[in-house]
């Protein structure tokens, strides 16, 4: 599994919103679809983010939209690997 010790709430809120929206990103890694490096970009945007309090409280919700929400740094890159 892949992980980020250095930033462990980033990688979670990176991974739930992924998970969200259907993408698992430690299987776009092994399978190629995403360099190791571009996850490692998407987990530092999530890292100075100022909004995880908001993600935290979305990913709370189960009701999930079909797409993450507006103010996620990481909106495109996360949604572009979706299914």
């Amino acid at each position: 599994m892949l992980g980020y010790v250095e930033a462990p709430r980033a990688w979670w809120l990176t991974h739930g919103m992924a998970r969200a929206v259907g993408v698992d990103l430690p299987r776009a890694v092994t399978e190629g679809w995403l360099k190791r490096s571009e996850l490692a970009q998407i987990v530092t945007r999530c890292q100075g983010c100022g909004c995880s309090a908001d993600c935290t409280g979305w990913l709370a919700d189960p009701a999930h939209a079909a797409a993450l929400p507006g103010y996620c740094r990481n909106k495109t890159a996360i949604e572009s690997l979706a299914p």
